[in-house]
């Protein structure tokens, strides 16, 4: 989440009237996340969010917009649209596509524990699932061919030694990635500060503004990279294990996934440090914008290429037993 429109408290007041939620209170803009701008909207009938679409078409962003409503009625913890007086969940601010959204309760955890870990498991494994029923598809927007787009543009930004990683694990990816992986609609952004907890309890999951239809195994290698982190780019194999058999025990991963599964975390590292290297040396403008760090994608997907098939947490089904 961020801000890179700017909007004013008459504009969204204004706006609002067309929403049978209250008058409102606050309007205040969320300094998180590299894609959108949202803000915290507070009115007399409760507390929400706001989104306005940067850079994504408005059929893109009605595909979201329904995917959103399609899971939070399936009964997974993530936001659910709200309709205006004229029962339309995305309508336009600013000349931008926008949609309110619920505000969902908890916070994320930078240190996650082992319970929580299984619980993101769970929850991603749900999301799969539910996802099966939702009856429109649209391609992940970042897959493997937005990165090699994207290398092109910023590899003149890259010294020499970068340029050569990116354009090794690009062939590489190319050569190694299997073409026949269970696919499906993924959430492709499951970082830490895309989950909320109360406790234990996994309250909420956001941000599903990178949603498409890719391998699930993708998803999965997205999410490990970043809750089961170390300080040194490594995996922590507690937090895998906890996290991949809860997974494994709502969607059981195929043998052919187990196998994919050093060059899927590849491709997972691979996409972020693409995307973080775009965003340093071809940033868009906008206030309260997060940059982050790109040299941490490059060391993840140096860890992944050093550690090779050396996975035992998930080198075959006895694993989980």
């Amino acid at each position: 989440m961020s801000v890179f429109t700017q909007l004013t408290t008459a504009q969204a007041a204004a706006w609002l009237e067309a929403y049978a939620l209250g008058n409102l209170e606050t309007l205040t803009g969320i300094a998180e996340g590299v894609q959108n701008s949202n803000f915290f909207l507070s009115t007399r009938g409760g507390d929400y969010v706001l989104t306005l679409f940067e850079e994504v078409t408005p059929e893109q962003a009605a595909f979201y917009v329904r995917l959103l409503a399609h899971l939070a009625a399936q009964g997974l913890p993530c936001p659910a649209p709200v309709a205006n007086r004229r029962d339309e969940l995305l309508t336009s601010l600013g000349g931008k596509p926008a949609v309110v959204v619920s505000r969902l309760a908890g916070r994320s955890e930078s240190a996650p524990n082992l319970a929580q870990c299984a619980a993101v498991g769970r929850l991603l494994a749900a999301l799969h699932l539910a996802a099966r029923a939702f009856p429109a598809a649209q391609r992940h927007q970042r897959d493997i061919d937005w990165c090699a787009r994207t290398a092109l543009g910023i590899e003149p930004y890259l010294a020499d030694d970068d340029a050569r990683l990116l354009r090794d694990e690009l062939r590489h990816q190319r050569a190694a990635r299997p073409h026949d992986l269970p696919r499906g609609l993924i959430h492709a952004d499951l970082f830490r500060d895309n989950v909320l907890f109360l406790g234990d309890r996994l309250s909420g999951v956001l941000d599903f503004y990178f949603a498409g239809v890719d391998d699930l195994l993708f998803d999965l290698a997205v999410t490990v990279n970043d809750w089961c982190l170390t300080a040194d780019a490594a995996l922590d194999g507690e937090r895998c294990v906890a996290l991949l058999a809860a997974y494994d025990a709502q969607r059981p991963l195929l043998p052919a996934e187990r196998a994919a599964w050093p060059t899927l975390l590849r491709a997972a590292a691979l996409r972020f440090w693409i995307s973080r290297l775009q965003d340093y040396h071809l940033p868009r403008p906008g206030k309260l914008v997060v940059q982050r760090d790109p040299d941490a994608y490059r060391s993840i997907l140096l860890a992944r290429i050093a550690s090779g098939s050396d996975l035992p947490w998930l080198a075959s089904p006895a694993q989980d037993d």
